[in-house]
């Protein structure tokens, strides 16, 4: 179901964006605990130990019972606001333009619309022309869930009107360049290992054994996620940290504080003060993030194209009948 299928004629582009949106909204609220903490490590200079005693979080469960005893359970869905428009609009863009770039690729070129170096290029492409359609959301997402108490921010047009004002409009495209060097292996990588899963799974099952294809598809886009973002996690990190650039007034509660120049610079830093290691603070709770949503988001995508055809089938029947 995910990419053009030339056998099967069933989900037009524009109810490809209409699921997209729908998987983005219910995963979304069911991740947001785990992309606050994630966040949180990954903007922690200090080494995410026990043994560090400037670290404020140790561990995803320490860090869990911190921010709860701290700022309560409704920190875990800090900025809940502005990453629900980031992923509503990210899946939306996201799945639209991978149906149609798979569909374009099969008429105009050579290649087969289902192979997997089809997919990760046009996921690829389909992941940068999202980015850059929802990146201002992203950065707002990251101030609100890296924020701590007092908040600098009181909500969404508030932190829109002070930003813009006192940092200007480029500091919404903060992490743009790591964002899209990062997101096209990342997202390719994705679609890519999803449908060589998915083939893989076919051969493996028999025929008549399968009955469970949800669990499959969930199964399958949790392993994906863990792949893609084990390999382009580092960018990532980058991504994050340059996007909370003039707002380090709001981070002393959490620790050291940097100024970064760039990505390169970024690099350099943590780099000469956090060591390789640095690269890859978050990903525990960032994997665990990955293999939930991304399983989520393939696994909803594909029921709700199921529904969609389902009621298409229906109404088309009743049509004749009547």
């Amino acid at each position: 179901m995910v990419g053009y299928d030339p056998g099967a004629k069933c989900v037009s582009t524009v109810e490809a964006a209409a699921a997209g949106s729908a998987s983005g909204f219910v995963t979304r609220v069911l991740v947001s605990p785990l992309d606050v903490i994630k966040i949180r490590f990954q903007l922690q200079i200090e080494q995410l130990s026990a043994r560090n005693p400037g670290a404020k979080y140790h561990g995803i469960l320490q860090a869990t019972q911190c921010i709860f005893q701290e700022e309560g359970l409704v920190a875990f869905w800090k900025g809940h606001v502005p990453a629900q428009f980031l992923s509503v609009g990210y899946g939306a863009v996201q799945f639209m333009a991978f149906e149609s770039l798979t569909k374009l690729v099969h008429h105009v070129t050579a290649y087969d619309a289902r192979d997997s170096f089809v997919h990760f290029v046009c996921g690829g492409l389909a992941a940068c022309t999202a980015t850059v359609a929802v990146q201002p959301v992203d950065t707002l997402r990251t101030r609100f869930a890296a924020q701590g108490e007092p908040k600098v921010y009181r909500n969404l047009r508030h932190a829109v009107v002070t930003m813009y004002q006192t940092e200007g409009p480029r500091t919404f495209y903060r992490g743009l360049t790591p964002t899209i060097v990062a997101i096209f292996p990342y997202a390719g990588l994705q679609f890519s290992f999803y449908n060589i899963l998915q083939q893989f799974s076919e051969w493996v099952i028999p025929a008549e054994g399968k009955k469970g294809g949800n669990i499959k598809n969930l199964v399958c886009g949790s392993c994906a996620g863990v792949i893609s973002k084990t390999l382009t996690y580092p960018l990532d990190l980058f991504k994050k940290r340059l996007q909370v650039g003039g707002f380090e007034h709001a981070r002393a509660a959490f620790g050291q504080v940097r100024v970064y120049r760039g990505l390169l610079d970024c690099i350099r830093q943590i780099m000469r003060e956090e060591g390789p290691g640095g690269f890859f603070k978050g990903l525990s709770p960032s994997l665990l993030k990955a293999a939930v949503s991304t399983g989520l988001v393939f696994f909803w995508y594909e029921l709700f194209c199921s529904l969609l055809c389902a009621l298409k089938n229906t109404n088309s029947t009743a049509r004749r009948v009547g």
